[in-house]
């Protein structure tokens, strides 16, 4: 084995190791989700160098220098002030969703005028549009990190797969009986997955467009669908109030998560797929525990329904949104403890997330603003205005320098 060189994930912490291994060039990540201000880098260096054999003496002292460039871009909680960099004039109906490509350098948006159009985030010019559903176009999703290819689901019950240079229509994936309003690319497998209004959801060959299976078992609409970080199991979130895990060696369900007492608004994994976390309109949100699962906490305390639910990447915080006009914050790593509750906006708050490193929150809000809070003091540092209608989306970029908001008023805002 000989090393190649080092590679840095920011967000979530983690480092590769690029190697060659019988000719092969092959890579292995260390996640670092610990790392902190107070990580002392040499014994964290000595650590890993001792647990991985294709690291030498002779690199350790890069090895060292790449961990403290790591510990720098993770542990910097400078407060960013985000202006109106564009306004995209998106759509001719209301735009529905909105994501990121890997780098930020791209957004999708998805609209009521049956498109999905691909924006350039720097110039805010738009690079082509995806024609080809006969409906509204309500999930966009780009294959991170490679960005390549691009997954639409539409009220046609129907899937598309685009190239994503070209705006080419690569396969449409059919079987649904009724809307499908979640897609997924599934990690290291050659796959994806939908969710549907028919009550299931179904995973698809990325390659061919053949069905591969079809997961049955909810009594009402599937409206949140993740998979774990292996490809090997699917998490589905129904307006029956249940969150089931489904095995894709079997297309079995393994297990049903039941507590909450009325319908899901989202449920996800942490980035190491130990918890699930979920929001539900009984006004609650719940942690599970996901090899035992069971219910680890419940999060109670809103005085309306709970709209939306983010993690942190380290797994210690959660936060919610509801219709209650307010957002908060949550120690999940130990007793479940509200750590803030984020109060300014006048109406429903639909959106919350986290930014990469953790230090701030991302709301939009029914209001017209979308509001970036501090999350260790709850305090709000800036109110991004200038929609004329409901903001009901936002997003950070990868690396938490540039923000989008969607509104009802047809246009996405590029904040930076």
């Amino acid at each position: 084995m000989k090393l190649l060189r080092f590679l840095l994930r920011y967000f979530p912490p983690g480092i590769a190791l690029e190697y060659t291994q019988g000719g092969e060039v092959k890579t292995k990540m260390i996640d670092l989700l610990d790392l902190n201000s107070r990580t002392d880098i040499k014994a964290l260096a000595q650590n890993i160098k001792d647990a991985e054999p294709v690291i030498t003496d002779s690199v350790i002292g890069q090895l060292e220098d790449t961990l403290l460039k790591l510990q720098s871009k993770v542990c910097d909680n400078t407060t960013k002030h985000f202006y109106k960099y564009k306004t995209l004039q998106t759509h001719l109906l209301p735009v529905t969703n909105i994501a990121f490509d890997k780098l930020g350098k791209r957004c999708l948006t998805g609209s009521y005028d049956r498109t999905c159009k691909v924006w350039d985030i720097e110039t805010g010019t738009e690079l082509f549009t995806l024609q080809g559903h006969k409906n509204v176009v309500y999930a966009v999703s780009f294959n991170n990190p490679t960005s390549d290819k691009i997954l639409t689901g539409s009220f046609d019950k129907t899937a598309n797969l685009w190239c994503a240079r070209s705006g080419y229509l690569l396969h449409t994936f059919y079987g649904h009986d009724a809307e499908v309003v979640v897609v997924k690319f599934a990690p290291a497998r050659n796959e994806i997955a939908t969710g549907s209004m028919d009550a299931t959801a179904k995973v698809f060959q990325l390659a061919t467009g053949h069905e591969i299976g079809t997961l049955k078992g909810h009594m009402a609409e599937v409206i949140a669908l993740n998979y774990n970080r292996d490809g090997n199991q699917i998490m589905t979130g129904s307006f029956d109030g249940t969150i089931n895990l489904w095995d894709l060696r079997t297309f079995k369900r393994t297990s049903c998560l039941i507590g909450h007492e009325s319908k899901i608004s989202n449920c996800l994994y942490s980035f190491d797929c130990s918890i699930i976390a979920s929001s539900s309109l009984d006004k609650t949100a719940k942690v599970w525990d996901v090899r035992m699962s069971s219910c680890l906490g419940t999060l109670t305390g809103h005085e309306d329904e709970v709209l939306d639910v983010a993690l942190d990447n380290q797994g210690l915080r959660l936060a919610t949104a509801s219709s209650d006009a307010t957002a908060r914050v949550w120690d999940i790593s130990g007793d479940f403890q509200e750590l803030a509750v984020l109060e300014g906006h006048r109406e429903e708050v639909s959106k919350v997330c986290f930014s990469p490193n953790g230090s701030n929150l991302l709301t939009s809000s029914l209001d017209r603003t979308a509001r970036i809070w501090s999350t260790e003091s709850g305090r709000c540092v800036q109110t991004l205005a200038g929609h004329t209608d409901d903001v009901f989306s936002c997003a950070f970029s990868y690396n938490g320098d540039t923000v989008v908001t969607a509104s009802k008023d047809n246009t996405c805002t590029i904040w930076r």
